[in-house]
């Protein structure tokens, strides 16, 4: 009697597992969840039970402390650490190193591996930073807030492919594509932005011990080494020496991600002639064993031999990506959204993004402004520049009021954006730095979703003119 109720348990629990991995694998499914978890950030941020203990959490000290009994060596590792830091300095480290490894992907075999393809989505991309910041430094030049121009630079493409794939067939796939080039390019100019201008004081002796194990890295690489321990040691401490040198630490999986070998353990021929030979050897087993059971025990070993020769038929690079993405995509992002999105409304003039403060400036109307319009304008600006002057193609099936509306969505800006907000306005006192910030995040809000919307009321304006 106990069986029948197990049997249904597993039964239903076989099906939540195969429904949660189709859910996942949907391609909106990741925007859903940053979403819902800006929705409970704000909550927990906010709510009376709530506010104390998540901002008493994210300011916990993370950190192992090293001393020994004579008092000589007595020091905290990490320097500063506090949860909130270790999400965005630690875990963040593995989105870099993802999206690191997306640009290379497309630089090395996709939409940014020949000038051609890479033309018009890399001069759109640098149209929408460059218009964005204008408009951020027009409104806040001689500002507290001057410093933020780089908030309002950024794509988020988790929502862009959300919004895009809700909306199906109606963005012609010309456009789907140019759009998450556009925002792979916009990620390369916006790692550079924080490389160049969101670090601290640079430790020169420690950036020149990091070049030095960078250059290990390549050698290594050179030397033709396959295997991922050498790898992940050099990562950790160029992380350690980006982290105390002043260059964000978070680069350090961008570099990471460049350095990571590229050429498979085993080539084409080679995985040909093993396959070949253990497929023999799987059949040879079979008829020699008159037993009904597969696979048998030798059969089980060539299995195993079979699927080692096919992961290192496949680079490095590949194989990592293909593992850490779903962690970065369904961890990581979410729980930076968790601890960054969590903004304590104590100033109902946050939601004004059009106030505008004497002596610290507008970030929020910056920010706003740059990202619902500096971003559409500069996109499409930068586009018809290059397809007049030939250096660039109009993507197929497309026409100038399509190419509008989804460069609007090129104004959500979320992840980078508000990631660039926890770096900025840190040269100000202590309770305005954090008020700017607060601002600045709420307009990065408010902006995405206003760019979102926008974004889907002129595609569907557009595609019943064309229809």
């Amino acid at each position: 009697m106990r069986l029948i109720p197990i049997f249904t348990w597993n039964k239903t629990i076989r099906k939540f597992g195969d429904s949660t991995r189709k859910l996942s694998n949907a391609p909106w499914f990741q925007g859903v969840l940053l979403l819902a978890c800006v929705i409970v950030a704000m909550l927990l941020a906010n709510l009376p039970a709530t506010r104390t203990l998540y901002k008493d959490f994210l300011e916990t000290a993370v950190q192992v402390h090293f001393s020994s009994p004579d008092g000589q060596i007595d020091f905290l590792f990490p320097r500063d650490m506090t949860i909130e830091r270790f999400i965005n300095d630690i875990l963040m480290v593995f989105f870099f190193f993802t999206v690191g490894l997306e640009i290379k992907r497309e630089i090395a075999d996709g939409e940014l591996s020949s000038t051609k393809k890479a033309m018009l989505p890399v001069i759109a991309a640098f149209g929408g930073v460059l218009v964005p910041a204008l408009i951020f430094t027009l409104i806040n030049h001689g500002t507290a807030a001057s410093t933020g121009w780089g908030i309002p630079t950024a794509t988020d493409i988790a929502f862009a492919v959300c919004i895009m794939s809700v909306l199906g067939d109606k963005v012609p796939i010309s456009l789907k594509v140019f759009l998450t080039a556009l925002a792979i390019a916009d990620d390369l100019i916006a790692i550079l932005v924080v490389a160049l201008f969101y670090g601290g004081t640079i430790n020169l002796v420690l950036l020149g011990i990091a070049f030095i194990m960078i250059l290990c890295t390549l050698l290594l690489r050179k030397l033709g080494e396959k295997r991922m321990l050498p790898y992940l040691f050099f990562a950790v401490m160029v992380w350690v020496l980006f982290y105390y040198s002043g260059i964000h630490a978070t680069m350090s999986g961008v570099v990471m991600a460049f350095l990571i070998p590229v050429k498979p353990r085993y080539n084409k021929a080679y995985f040909f002639h093993k396959r070949d030979m253990y497929n023999a050897r799987i059949d040879n087993w079979d008829k020699a064993i008159s037993s009904s059971a597969f696979p048998n025990g030798p059969q089980r070993h060539y299995l195993r031999e079979i699927r080692n020769i096919c992961s290192g038929s496949m680079d490095m690079s590949y194989r990592v990506e293909h593992a850490l993405s779903p962690w970065v995509n369904y961890l990581v992002m979410p729980i930076f959204a968790l601890a960054n999105a969590g903004v304590e409304i104590t100033d109902p003039s946050y939601f004004n993004v059009f106030h505008i403060d004497p002596v610290l400036g507008g970030a929020g109307m910056g920010v706003f402004l740059g990202l619902v319009l500096g971003k559409p304008i500069g996109i499409t600006l930068a586009s018809w520049l290059a397809i007049k002057c030939k250096v660039g193609e109009m993507p197929a099936k497309a026409t100038w009021q399509m190419l509008f509306a989804v460069a609007c969505l090129g104004g959500i800006g979320f992840t980078m954006s508000i990631f660039v907000d926890t770096l900025s306005f840190g040269d100000q006192p202590a309770n305005v730095m954090m008020q700017m910030r607060d601002a600045g995040k709420i307009a990065v809000l408010l902006g995405s979703l206003c760019s979102g919307i926008l974004g889907t009321i002129l595609i569907q304006i557009a595609h019943r003119k064309n229809a």
